[in-house]
């Protein structure tokens, strides 16, 4: 955790309503700093079912490959998450690990260890001392509902300036259910399905193939459409977890895809993880700028999609937004490296509402004094059209700082 917030935080923290069925305890076990909660345990209520998506780096985590293997069984009773290792790249340590951790956890609570799932965050390539987890476990089980939401997101932060939650409550059947998540991710953020960690709940009954394919169908245009620095990591993991607690209210369960009902379950699905998606961005280790990148005009969707990203990924675009700089021929040179089909004289560019190029040139009526003033808002959208097609795409970055060189500089130490 740095020692000061990013300006792009939340000026304040909503505290988030209770979800019935779920309990959150927090520990200190010493994983890596003495003193620093980094022990997060959730206690889900019997008959929670559980969606996941995770990351597609092919050097995926211990704990990433535990929650894979038993993800289809739609069934959670708890959830372990630490912070300050990551238990990537730990080989058969690694995995006897995750085995040791889900064994203290269930026995503890005398659950199926397959309903055990386990997140890591930190450092990559430590071996993880999951014995400790045995001399916090009886004081988490003790301690369960004590926990608030925001207590249960500083648990899991690492270079995180601050927590991240978001909550969305809609009726159904004339009652009012709640979707809560939280969130961590600052650094190595560049999803390729997920995000860093987030854990979703909601206490509306919802059938695990349902609820697979409801967060699956979200993942794309919310934490897939960001990035900070253009990488994945290797612990990427949402969760999303349904217990169902809201049947005793007479909400009746969701157990098929074509249940009108799951429109609006959908909606304030998409609502958190945006929201979570955009505050991660929004701390982006060193971040003094939160930018929208958006293309239309494209021939598809998805080739508009890889030109935004190539946009936001550009350090040499990111690095001129960090300098105030309305460097519109960065935005040229991302387009055209893309490797997607584009006309260098159909394009036009726009930083904020002031058009710099247009038609393969400089905008005739271009203002230096007006693209400067966008350039030093704290919010900043770029908008790019290519001329072409239908095509479009909506991605989220923010700048390129000197604090992300020392940050990452002195990440291990």
């Amino acid at each position: 955790m740095s020692s000061s917030v990013s300006p792009l935080a939340p000026k304040s923290f909503e505290e988030l309503p209770q979800i019935e069925g779920v309990n959150f305890a927090t520990a200190s076990a010493g994983i890596k700093y003495k003193g620093r909660t980094d022990v997060l345990l959730a206690i889900m209520q019997e008959g929670t079912t559980v969606a996941g998506v995770f990351t597609k780096s092919k050097c995926s985590s211990a704990p990433v490959d535990w929650c894979k293997q038993r993800i289809g069984n739609g069934k959670a009773s708890a959830l372990l998450v630490n912070s300050g290792n990551a238990n990537a790249f730990t080989g058969k340590k690694g995995a006897a690990a995750v085995e040791l951790s889900a064994d203290i956890v269930a026995k503890a609570l005398g659950c199926p260890e397959d309903e055990v799932f386990l997140a890591s965050t930190g450092v990559i390539g430590e071996p993880l001392p999951a014995e400790k987890f045995s001399g916090v476990i009886d004081a988490l089980k003790d301690a369960q509902g004590t926990a608030s939401w925001l207590e249960a997101a500083k648990a899991i932060m690492t270079t995180d300036t601050f927590p991240k939650v978001s909550s969305a409550s809609i009726d159904l059947d004339g009652q009012t259910v709640t979707i809560n998540g939280i969130a961590k991710g600052a650094g190595m953020i560049a999803p390729d399905m997920a995000t860093m960690l987030s854990f979703i709940y909601t206490d509306v009954p919802v059938a695990a193939p349902v609820l697979q394919a409801v967060l699956s169908g979200q993942v794309d245009g919310s934490f897939n459409a960001i990035t900070v620095d253009s990488d994945t990591s290797t612990s990427d993991t949402v969760l999303l977890f349904a217990t169902g607690a809201a049947a005793s209210r007479g909400v009746e369960p969701i157990n098929a895809e074509t249940d009108p009902r799951i429109v609006v379950v959908r909606a304030a699905l998409a609502d958190v993880m945006v929201d979570l998606a955009h505050q991660i961005v929004r701390d982006g280790e060193g971040a003094r700028k939160f930018v929208e990148v958006s293309v239309e005009g494209a021939e598809s969707d998805g080739s508009a999609r890889k030109i935004a990203m190539a946009i936001a990924n550009s350090p040499l675009v990111k690095t001129a937004v960090a300098g105030e700089d309305a460097n519109w021929g960065r935005v040229v040179m991302a387009v055209g490296k893309a490797g997607e089909p584009a006309d260098r004289d159909r394009l036009a560019i726009w930083f904020g509402d002031v058009r710099v190029a247009v038609d393969g040139e400089r905008d005739p009526d271009y203002s230096e004094a007006a693209a400067s003033a966008v350039m030093k808002e704290e919010e900043i959208r770029l908008r790019v059209d290519l001329g072409l097609g239908l095509g479009t795409a909506t991605v989220w970055t923010c700048d390129l700082t000197k604090e992300y060189v020392a940050i990452n500089g002195d990440y291990r130490s």
